[in-house]
């Protein structure tokens, strides 16, 4: 998870947030926590799925705080709707469940994060800054499954994708192969002695050329083409 010491430059904006949770005691709770923060301001809150997508489409929120069990409509299909209808709008499911079908799920609706309920406050608003900034946020016990996961969809893959990346650079494929190891701009700008926003310019063009949407995708892509090693348990 993002440190709680990575507050956002001076004369930013603050992040607006939409929190979609069914549980008004969470929501409440969570509004409190996060505009503690001093960076955040929730917008608005939602009940399910339903008025949620409504309510981005009404705020156009930087991101979503979203459930994925909800009521008239859950958090995956509205993840896919605030995506067609709201599209610079960054999504993290923030939920109990830790499912594996829910977090694939997520990841193909096109979450920007997957994130358990159990987290603590500060960390939560840490990462709504890491998400805003363009970061992927998941849960570490999360992660593990994650690439598992891409792991047994490489291994059962009996399509040839080629050993080479002819759309991107050198330097374009080494980020590539940062951001599937789970590492932030910050991180990755430290290891390459180059600054976030060229990692950030990076990660950009990467999206673009692949045609992918999140970096969790990209990371996917990254295993299928052996950039780097997930776990073989």
């Amino acid at each position: 998870m993002p440190s709680v010491t990575d507050q956002q430059p001076a004369g930013r904006p603050p992040i607006r947030v939409l929190v979609a949770d069914d549980h008004a005691l969470f929501r409440r709770g969570l509004r409190t926590v996060l505009e503690l923060d001093g960076d955040i301001v929730v917008v608005d809150e939602a009940e399910d799925g339903i008025v949620a997508v409504e309510k981005a489409e009404a705020n156009v929120p930087d991101v979503v705080l979203m459930d994925v069990r909800m009521p008239r409509c859950g958090g995956i299909e509205a993840c896919q709707a605030i995506k067609a209808r709201v599209p610079s709008a960054r999504i993290v499911m923030l939920t109990m469940s830790d499912a594996e079908s829910d977090l694939f799920d997520a990841v193909r609706a096109g979450a920007n994060g997957y994130v358990l309920k159990d987290v603590p406050g500060e960390e939560i608003a840490a990462g709504v800054r890491a998400v805003q900034d363009g970061d992927s946020l998941i849960s570490p016990s999360m992660a593990s499954k994650l690439l598992a996961e891409f792991a047994l969809m490489r291994r059962r893959d009996t399509e040839v994708i080629g050993t080479g990346l002819p759309k991107l650079t050198e330097r374009e494929v080494e980020v590539l192969g940062l951001v599937a190891r789970g590492m932030g701009n910050r991180e990755i700008g430290r290891m390459l002695f180059i600054s976030e926003n060229t990692v950030k310019n990076h990660v950009r063009n990467i999206l673009e050329k692949l045609q992918l949407h999140t970096r969790m995708e990209a990371a996917m892509y990254a295993v299928r083409q052996n950039l780097i090693n997930p776990p073989t348990g």
